[in-house]
């Protein structure tokens, strides 16, 4: 124990195993990325705030979508950037660095769950109850919704960190690309089992409300659909949902997988992507997906290049 350095502040961070053949490629692909998924999901964000026509229940759900992909990748990725042109021995992290990056991470994950949870809701109300929709789905239930999945997010979250911070520290290797609960526990040599039970808790939790949540809305969002003789909710029921169910199964099956890696130490370079990939895929989709397939957002596009057009001649 006496080799043990102990609460050091100056963590260090194991990265990616990238080669020089590749680093450039990797970082141009990364940095392209973050420029995407920040410019497409703050322009979403204020079409949604400045359009009137767009101030609608759905539309303002969905909006914590893009800001919740800004803010789970303005943390992360820079930082990425940044070690992937620095050498193994000088990626360093300061200790409170580590525990904001680890909380905004694990922030985006939760908030993506229940986010998409509190669309569901919306989806199954304007499907199955459209004639009672407005008296629903008022401003206030929408701000309801909207607190409720972030309030939720952070008090799970931040038990979870919480645990973790209490924690001496004996070790200073990260053996990840960026921080999170799971890799600033394994840097003490304290007990962690209230760490892994509350973190097991945590996740079958999430994942039965969030599972359970999507399954009961879309099941009897299918048995309307299947009764019903009206093909215009049909068709907005198969528009509006394949869109939903597409992007929560992407979200779900990314999650699974890393959980699954973390179970194996010889994937660990696999685990490292999928982690990386989990935060870039829904945060690069989101706006092409859900933006292509409202009327409302491609209207507002047109009319918008049209004016250019019209102004440039």
């Amino acid at each position: 124990m006496d080799n043990y350095t102990w609460n050091d502040f100056t963590l260090q961070l194991e990265g990616l195993k990238v080669t020089k053949v590749s680093m450039y490629p990797v970082f141009f692909f990364f940095l392209l990325s973050y420029l995407f998924i920040m410019v497409a999901n703050a322009g979403i964000a204020v079409l949604v705030l400045v359009d009137k026509n767009l101030h609608q229940p759905m539309y303002l759900l969905f909006c914590n979508l893009p800001v919740n992909d800004i803010l789970g990748n303005s943390i992360m990725l820079p930082r990425l950037l940044v070690d992937i042109l620095q050498p193994p021995s000088e990626r360093l992290i300061s200790y409170y660095e580590c525990v904001v990056q680890a909380f905004t991470t694990h922030m985006f994950g939760t908030t993506s769950h229940t986010v998409l949870m509190i669309m569901a809701f919306d989806r199954y109300v304007a499907i199955c109850n459209p004639l009672r929709y407005a008296a629903i789905m008022t401003n206030r239930m929408v701000l309801k919704l909207t607190v409720s999945a972030w309030g939720v997010a952070l008090v799970l979250v931040g038990v979870l960190l919480g645990l973790t911070v209490r924690l001496n520290r004996c070790r200073t290797l990260i053996t990840n690309p960026f921080c999170d609960n799971a890799s600033m526990f394994k840097l003490s040599c304290e007990s962690v089992l209230i760490n892994n039970i509350y973190g097991l808790s945590f996740t079958v939790v999430l994942f039965t409300a969030s599972i359970g949540s999507i399954v009961l809305t879309y099941t009897k969002i299918t048995v309307v659909c299947l009764t019903s003789k009206n093909k215009s909710l049909n068709s907005k029921a198969l528009t509006t949902c394949s869109t939903h169910l597409f992007m929560y199964l992407i979200m779900l099956f990314s999650g699974v997988l890393i959980i699954f890696l973390h179970r194996f130490p010889q994937y660990s370079d696999y685990r490292k992507m999928c982690a990386i990939l989990f935060h870039i895929i829904p945060g690069s989709l989101n706006p092409i997906i859900y933006g292509v397939q409202s009327k409302e957002i491609r209207k507002f596009l047109s009319k918008l290049f049209q004016s250019r057009k019209v102004l440039s001649l």
